[in-house]
């Protein structure tokens, strides 16, 4: 059936690294070029748009009331994705013309917190354009907590999408075992795990999911090499003087519901990957282990999930 079968695109580019306008330039390309392979989900990696904010841990980020750090913070935010201002209306309206579901990174300013504060979130957007969730990291990583906001549960959703059933998590949540299981308890059987670049974070975990929740999981990786910095850029020179040459090789993959590659890690390529993946697989990989179903015992342990949208104040019209 027509149903099973998901045709799915692997979006391994570069940012214009911290320019909005630029980046999204080259995600809606992405789309147009991945809608010509009649891809019916495109994934992008984490904060693809604007970027990485790689700048921490080359310039002395935890330097305490830093011009610098001061400076580059106020650029990425200016750079940052007000959703509720249009800033992804143009992505929803591709999503819509090619009926193609998107998951996307992004550097969110929302205003329900503000509009100051920076968020890494991944927004999916279904066949039809709508905006379904928008899911801010739960816990920035190490240097990201510099940058980044500490997020809330109201993203731990999933979708339907022809036979299946799609969420998603941002890096190293993916190494959160609640989350995780947050979204196997929805039903989810195609993982989406972004990642800012690197083999190191997808080749490993990518199988393990796989193998643990007996579902696909795609890993979508952005690239980032020093080329890919815009001579724009604040303090570019300092930035550059302990920058490697690459600083996120890619390493985009899928396991299937058994564990195996599907697609093994891609390293230095840029482009799409594209590949179709067979529902029943799922199927037939749940008949021995399902985490959520007949290998659970929820009368021991359950999960509980506030997915409540945080917000400092609420007003009682």
């Amino acid at each position: 059936m027509k149903d099973q079968l998901l045709t799915v695109a692997l979006a391994q580019i570069s940012p214009v690294w911290l320019d909005k306008k630029g980046t999204l330039n080259k995600i809606k390309n992405a789309i147009a070029e991945a809608a010509d392979q009649k891809a019916e989900l495109i994934v992008f990696g984490e904060a693809l748009l604007p970027g990485y904010p790689f700048w921490i841990s080359l310039t002395d980020g935890a330097q305490f009331d830093s011009k610098i750090q001061k400076e580059l913070h106020a650029h990425y935010a200016q750079n940052a994705i007000s959703i509720e201002k249009g800033d992804l209306d143009t992505v929803c309206e591709l999503a819509a013309k090619h009926k193609m579901a998107i998951y996307l990174g992004i550097i969110e300013r929302p205003q329900d917190r503000g509009g100051h504060s920076l968020y890494a979130s991944l927004v999916y957007i279904n066949e039809v354009g709508e905006i379904k969730s928008v899911h801010r990291k739960l816990q920035p990583t190490y240097e990201e907590r510099l940058t980044w906001s500490p997020g809330d549960g109201n993203g731990l959703l999933v979708h339907p999408l022809k036979a299946f059933t799609v969420g998603g998590l941002n890096c190293w949540e993916n190494w959160m075992p609640l989350p995780r299981a947050a979204l196997y308890g929805q039903g989810e059987n195609l993982h989406i795990a972004v990642w800012p670049g690197s083999d190191y974070n997808t080749k490993d975990i990518t199988r393990f999911i796989a193998r643990e929740s007996r579902s696909y999981v795609i890993s979508v990786s952005s690239l980032m090499r020093t080329e890919d910095f815009p001579s724009s850029t604040p303090h570019l020179d300092e930035i550059l003087k302990k920058a490697p040459d690459v600083l996120g090789n890619g390493g985009s993959c899928i396991a299937g519901p058994d564990g195996e590659w599907v697609l093994e890690p891609v390293l230095n390529k840029e482009g799409l990957l594209i590949e179709t993946l067979d529902f029943n697989h799922v199927l037939q990989e749940r008949q021995n282990f399902d985490p959520v179903g007949h290998y659970s015992r929820p009368d021991v342990t359950q999960l509980h999930i506030n997915r409540k949208r945080q917000t400092t104040v609420r007003f009682d019209e």
